[in-house]
């Protein structure tokens, strides 16, 4: 949990001051300023942005954000673009965020994704972000912004580009070579946001976040900013307004307790990190993100699935999206439970006198205790380890309102002739809720788990909770022709349940899995969303509509009881879908830079003496680091060539990388051997693993070594290196990667060093997408590349040939065929043994999705295949594994297979992802080196 934050009396003693004024910029109206005839007063929030050309004002006082002068309760969800290389998909993402109950898109942005050199920046295809705000804004998200420079999110450097650290700049507030890059990339970012920044009507970016490295530098970024046109409001630490992120919840109950924390703390700035989890695909991943799948807590994951901690979000969300409330709380008299293991935290709405309440129970076993909530001592229950919010005096429409309940609000609107207040808890819990009435209602139960008594002029409903089932009670009265609608739902019920908002009025649907978008057309509500089994339609619909479509379909339906229109049949759900078998594999053995007859002279001579970075050069050694030569991601290769090694009896090779590093070695063509480094044992706390492989010649080569002489002494003997994996550390970008020092025994050679990694970066897929293995230089991993005269051969039973030390790598196509309508995520699983010396990296049409690293434990993982990148119409798909095996591992994968990872029948259209198929198509990658 991240939390920046000013307590209330630090806010009064700022005001006027430099701080507040970077806060609020030049966005600031009057009701935000302190001296003005008071707070602004709740009431209904702002609609869903949009690009309306409308010129609008953005401000901050101690309480909210005020959007035109109204208080918008912020709940953000974080979405890293770069985790998801597929455009069309940024589009599937963000509509369920909005359908999840989110207002804005947290957004952070990977500096060494756009830009291969200095100068150098690419903001097209999947770093298009000016496509991604243009995305946000269609979908009715703000944007809160986070350009970095420096972003952390687990990225390679966290986000700063591999070139930074060979340049002569050390990074922080006062060094000009850094600050000189830095300005130059937030001034390429600041030309694209400030065309779609909402104040001007071009767009919905609303906030602006800046995480200075030392708080001397945030009056110069601030400057530099405000210089390039953006005028929203900029968040910092220094802001007067909590900024409350949770990252990493593990399960629901986690969720509610960090989230409600907040919410306790009277924060209306959410943020759910992450909310997408998406790919660290290719060189992305800095050494803290173990898998490519990235963070398994994340409510949707990389197959844009939604997992089990969905739910209390959604409903957190759309609570605050929909009860305006929750958009100003102050502390309230302290309340206590009867059983102290139940923590309590009171807070009030003075404007609408409502109250709220947020349960805590850290204990290992559930409480039932008291609670007193609006004049009455009511029984509640608390799961272990888990936390609840209930609220008092909230004003339900009809001239109702809510005396105290049991369960949590979830949303409260009015449709139509209809107030509707949903209300959601665990299954198998009976809820209780009271309802203070100004007049005699008529309650009509809809659903035979309703009951109800009208005493006291309070009428009680209690509803048994079912699993994924909705109850509703009717309420009327003489006094109004407005009807109340009660709904009851236990977690799964609820996340069927889809408020949205259009420009003619507001509608409630029930039933499918995910509902993208409504329009009203005449007396026709048009739904998209998607299936996923056969599902019930219901929607609440203003006065007039009388028709449903689902998907472009007209569908049967009627007004039911419920003052709904209800489907006649229920809605299709996905078709089955069989996917291919991987078959027709061809197979070629890599790394001829092992031989000692290969032809290097095109190689970097690695023979400086000083280094950028900052780990010390060994004594006695010329710098072998990679990024000193221009080599930042994935593998490196090392040729020395020995002179005078007659004698040599052992290597040692020292060598630094990120997590789950491998380095192999060669002498004159013969393996030496492979080693790791790995665990706590090896790694220097930030973020940096260090190891020194010592390998012992075998006799005949010593025997080799020492016959091998000519006239002018001894024939150089040629030492090949392969070293993996070369990420940065977040906190230690320009901690050194690749081969330290080489140290040998029985001989003191003479050692000329040549080094080899990426070729130029992919133009089409970006920097981050290729490493330095022979067959990604010479374009074996992409589509066009003729693999005709490979072996054919079986993956699975290559598993089970005989050990070899090196590259080796696979290929195969394969088509699918889902149809148009339906959404099918696929992944590719890896069964093959869990060996700890094997590493898989893993292309599809030739974008790199990652690496499969052995040694786990439990059913190995599948790799997402995006669609757009993953073709799904009947068109090929080339498949290419590049296997890194230890002198003890087979070179084969194992069996490969496709796996489906879900499916839904709706989706959004996807286009193709570009992936240029041979060399020769991708311009600069033809500059092959080595």
């Amino acid at each position: 949990m991240e939390l920046n934050r000013l307590g209330r009396r630090a806010f009064s003693a700022l005001a006027g001051t430099t701080v507040l004024g970077l806060a609020l910029g030049g966005s600031v109206s009057s009701a935000a300023l302190p001296g003005a005839a008071g707070p602004v007063p709740t009431g209904p929030p702002p609609g869903p942005p949009e690009a309306d050309g409308a010129r609008h004002r953005v401000a901050l006082d101690r309480y909210s954000l005020l959007v035109d002068g109204r208080r918008l309760a912020l709940w953000a969800g974080e979405l890293h673009p770069f985790r998801l290389p597929s455009p069309s998909l940024w589009r599937d993402v963000l509509q369920k965020l909005r359908a999840y109950g989110h207002n804005a898109v947290s957004v952070r942005l990977a500096w060494n994704e756009h830009s291969p050199a200095p100068g150098a920046y690419d903001f097209t295809g999947v770093r298009d972000l000016g496509l991604f705000l243009r995305t946000a804004a269609e979908c009715g998200l703000y944007v809160v912004l986070h350009p970095g420079p420096y972003i952390g999110a687990d990225v390679d450097a966290g986000g700063l580009p591999g070139w930074l650290t060979a340049t002569g700049g050390r990074g922080g507030a006062t060094d000009r070579e850094y600050l000189r890059h830095a300005d130059e990339w937030l001034r390429r970012v600041d030309a694209i946001v400030a065309r779609h920044q909402f104040t001007r009507g071009t767009g919905t970016v609303l906030l602006y976040r800046l995480d200075p490295a030392e708080r001397a530098g945030l009056t110069r970024l601030h400057e530099r900013i405000r210089a390039d046109g953006i005028d929203v409001p900029l968040l910092h630490a220094d802001t007067p307004l909590a900024w409350g992120e949770v990252a990493g919840a593990r399960d629901a109950a986690e969720a509610r307790r960090e989230h409600f924390a907040h919410l306790a703390q009277g924060i209306t700035l959410h943020n759910v990190r992450m909310a997408f989890g998406g790919t660290s695909w290719g060189w992305l991943p800095a050494p803290s993100a173990p898998t490519p799948a990235y963070d398994p807590t994340a409510a949707i994951d990389a197959a844009r699935r939604p997992t089990p901690a969905l739910a209390p979000l959604h409903q957190l969300g759309h609570l605050l999206r929909h009860v305006p409330d929750f958009a100003r709380l102050e502390e309230a008299d302290e309340v206590r439970a009867a059983d102290a293991r139940v923590a309590v935290r009171h807070l009030s709405n003075p404007d609408t006198g409502a109250h709220a309440y947020v349960l805590r129970n850290d204990s290992a076993a559930d409480v039932t205790s008291t609670l007193p909530m609006g004049g009455t001592d009511v029984e509640v229950t608390v799961p272990a380890r888990d936390a609840k919010l209930f609220a008092t005096g909230l004003h339900l429409g009809s001239g109702r309102k809510l005396a105290y309940a049991n369960v949590q609000p979830m949303l409260s609107l009015s449709v139509g002739g209809l107030d509707i207040t949903a209300f959601v808890g665990r299954a198998g819990e009976q809820a209780r809720l009271v309802l203070d009435c100004p007049d005699d209602p008529w309650p009509t139960r809809l659903d035979e788990e309703a009951a109800w008594v009208f005493e006291d002029r309070r009428l009680h409903v209690t509803v048994p909770l079912a699993e994924d089932r909705l109850t509703r009670v009717r309420v009327r009265s003489a006094d109004t022709d407005r009807t109340m609608l009660l709904l009851f739902a236990d977690d799964a019920a609820s996340l069927r349940l889809w408020p949205y908002e259009t420009p003619s009025g507001r509608i409630l649907v029930r039933g499918p899995e995910l509902l993208r978008g409504a329009v009203l057309d005449g007396a026709t509500v048009r739904l998209t969303g998607d299936t996923v089994g056969e599902r019930e339609l219901e929607a609440w619909v203003p006065r007039g509509i009388t028709g449903i479509s689902w998907n472009g379909e007209a569908v049967q339906s009627g007004f039911g009881r419920a003052l709904s229109l209800m489907a006649v049949w229920p809605l299709p759900g996905v078709p089955e879908l069989v996917l291919p078998a991987l078959d027709g594999w061809r197979r070629r053995s890599e790394n001829p830079e092992s031989r000692p007859g290969y032809g290097d002279e095109g190689w970097t001579v690695a023979d400086r003496r000083t280094s950028r970075s900052t780990t010390p050069v060994p004594k006695g050694q010329p710098v072998l680091f990679a990024d000193d030569y221009g080599f930042h991601y994935g593998d490196v290769w090392y040729r020395g060539r020995l002179t005078g090694a007659a004698g040599l009896e052992s290597v040692s090779l020292s060598y630094r990388t990120g997590a789950h590093g491998l380095l192999m070695a060669w002498l004159d063509g013969e393996p030496l051997g492979t080693h790791r480094v790995s665990g706590a044992a090896a790694e220097d706390g930030g973020g940096t693993w260090t190891g020194t492989a010592r390998f012992r010649l075998p006799g005949a080569l010593r025997a080799a070594l020492r016959a091998r002489r000519t006239g002018d002494g001894d024939a150089p003997a040629v030492l090949s290196v392969l070293v993996r994996r070369t990420q940065h550390a977040q906190d230690a970008h320009r901690s050194a990667r690749g081969l330290a020092a080489a140290r040998f025994e029985g001989a003191a050679p003479d050692v000329a060093w040549r080094i080899m990694g990426a070729a130029a970066p992919d133009p089409v897929r970006g920097p981050l997408n290729n490493g330095g293995l022979y067959g990604e230089r010479y374009g074996w991993h992409l589509p066009g590349h003729d693999d005709a005269g490979w072996e054919a051969v079986s993956p699975a039973a290559a598993a089970r040939e005989e050990p070899r030390q090196g590259v080796t790598w696979y290929r195969t196509t394969f088509r699918l065929d889902v149809p148009p309508e339906v959404d099918a995520p696929v992944g590719l699983v890896l069964d093959g043994s869990p060996d700890r010396d094997r590493r898989v990296q893993v292309f599809l049409n030739g974008w790199n999705l990652g690496e499969y690293t052995g040694g786990g434990t439990g059913a190995p993982p599948a790799f997402v295949l995006p669609n757009g990148i993953l073709r799904t119409r009947a068109a090929a798909n080339t498949l290419a594994l590049a296997v890194l095996s230890g002198g003890d591992t087979p070179p084969g994968p194992g069996p490969v297979r496709l796996e489906l990872l879900g499916g839904a029948a709706g989706g959004v259209p996807v286009e193709p992802v570009p992936s240029p198929g041979s060399p020769g198509s991708l311009g600069s990658l033809g500059t092959r080196r080595g």
